[in-house]
């Protein structure tokens, strides 16, 4: 009898695991489109033309861009005091104009798509969610200067966007094999990172065809790690206090978009990120070729925009500006020498991993580099605010991100990693959650922060995942 109940038991708890497994692995179609879900990341294939993509995109991920849409507008609420109104205007005018028609179609397609599965969300809540970082942080500070409202700007100052992301690229004697590695950690708040967790394989009509991390809805990676079929490898993180906006811009996340899809060469992928140029989301740009084995750092500023290139060297990049003349026309308030910085600290640290691995750096140093705890100022292993894996959510000092302080949930939220090798494959290598493999979840937090409390309709667990290999064409 008792081995008659563990039998039943057995066999009940493998139908369990099975079940479980196979949701998880679980293939849902659109049209050419599919998703699964392995290793923490939602895997989405997306192919056809730019209305048929972009249906698919809003069909497949018709819960995921409802809840995103959801935490884009609280953050922006809480740091702009605008409402969603607001920004859905803002993307009929300020957007909208200047988006050319590949993308309109494909931004129209995400639209039909939600609605085809009962969503309200129309085309202005897609495209506000598109321009979820160039309107708050970039649009509206532009906006307060020049729109005369002294008052409200003085009660709600512009937060200027802060310093998130680390990332390097390498080449030559300073990799293991002389090609290139290049690897990247997204910062955001945890709201939006724990959704932040799609890996798109998206072959479109015209143009390379593109496997990149990203956001549900947008229609570019938005933290910006990919590769395509050009042999192109691509991240970068945001110039930090940059200031600076022009409102006859073509978006940002048109130009990268566009960029990731049709440029073939470093000289072609900064043209098209130059062209045009509105200043939103102003980023350094880490770009490589692995046809070539050059590598190059892009400072997209809106008035300066220098290249630097080698086929023997590196850069490592951590929202600090390198141009004297962005640094002094076009980043208020931010200081190069102040090491108390998180920018300049993180780029301390990155330097020197990247001399300490000279002729050894692959793809599990990059791992390891990006799970990186040393706070560079004090020379300890602690988890902060400064460290290349960050972990704001634990430094008392506070990184002031949406106008919050100490203990703001933020840090890095995914890592990326990727070689020539792989690059040739359209392969790259992702881990969910904080790099290091730490965990966050919300209820505890937000028991001991309750100064955070109104973020907990859209505060949720953050788990970290293996680290997981991708491939363009990929099915479970």
């Amino acid at each position: 009898m008792m081995r008659l109940r563990f039998c039943a038991v057995f066999c009940a708890l493998c139908l369990f695991l099975t079940a479980g497994l196979s949701a998880g692995a679980a293939v849902i179609t659109s049209g050419k489109g599919y998703r699964f879900r392995t290793g923490g990341w939602t895997y989405v294939h997306l192919e056809g033309t730019p209305a048929e993509i972009g249906f698919e995109h809003g069909s497949l991920l018709k819960d995921e861009i409802e809840d995103m849409v959801g935490v884009i507008r609280l953050e922006t609420w809480h740091s702009t005091k605008r409402n969603w109104a607001f920004y859905r205007e803002a993307a009929q005018t300020q957007l909208w104009p200047h988006i050319e028609p590949e993308y309109r179609e494909e931004l129209e397609g995400i639209a039909r798509g939600v609605a085809s599965k009962g969503s309200k969300l129309d085309l202005w809540d897609i495209v506000a969610l598109n321009g979820g970082i160039e309107l708050p942080e970039y649009y509206v500070p532009w906006l307060e200067k020049h729109s005369g409202r002294r008052e409200q700007a003085a009660k709600h100052p512009p937060i200027l966007p802060d310093g998130h992301c680390s990332a390097f690229i390498a080449t030559g004697s300073y990799t293991k094999d002389g090609r290139i590695v290049i690897a990247h950690n997204n910062w955001s708040s945890y709201a939006e990172g724990a959704r932040w967790t799609v890996i798109f394989d998206i072959v479109p009509a015209h143009g390379h065809r593109i496997l990149m991390d990203g956001a549900p809805g947008i229609i570019t990676s938005q933290d910006d790690f990919g590769v395509n079929d050009a042999g192109l490898m691509i991240t970068e993180t945001t110039i930090t206090q940059f200031a600076g906006w022009n409102p006859n811009g073509i978006p940002e996340f048109v130009r990268s978009r566009k960029a990731m899809q049709y440029a073939s060469s470093i000289d072609e992928y900064a043209a098209i990120m130059r062209k045009g140029d509105n200043g939103g989301y102003a980023n350094d740009w880490l770009i490589g070729d692995r046809k070539t084995g050059e590598i190059a750092y892009l400072e997209l500023g809106l008035r300066n925009t220098p290249l630097w290139r080698t086929r023997d060297g590196y850069f490592v990049s951590s929202n600090f500006a390198r141009d004297p003349k962005v640094i002094a026309t076009e980043t208020p308030g931010f200081d190069p020498k102040n090491m108390l910085s998180s920018p300049n600290a993180r780029r301390v640290r990155a330097e020197e991993l990247v001399h300490g691995w000279r002729g050894r750096i692959d793809v599990e140093l990059a791992e390891k580099f990006l799970s990186d705890h040393v706070d560079s100022y004090t020379g300890k292993v602690n988890p902060d605010g400064r460290s290349l894996c960050g972990h704001i959510d634990l430094d008392p000092r506070g990184v002031p991100v949406w106008g919050d302080g100490p203990y703001y949930p933020e840090g890095a939220v995914t890592g990326k990693v990727m070689d020539s090798d792989m690059a040739a494959k359209m392969e790259l290598i992702g881990r969910a959650g904080h790099p290091c493999g730490e965990n966050f979840y919300a209820a505890p937090f937000l028991a001991a922060h309750p100064e955070y409390a109104y973020l907990k309709p859209i505060l949720k667990d953050m788990p970290s995942g293996p680290w997981t290999k991708f491939r363009a064409g990929e099915k479970p």
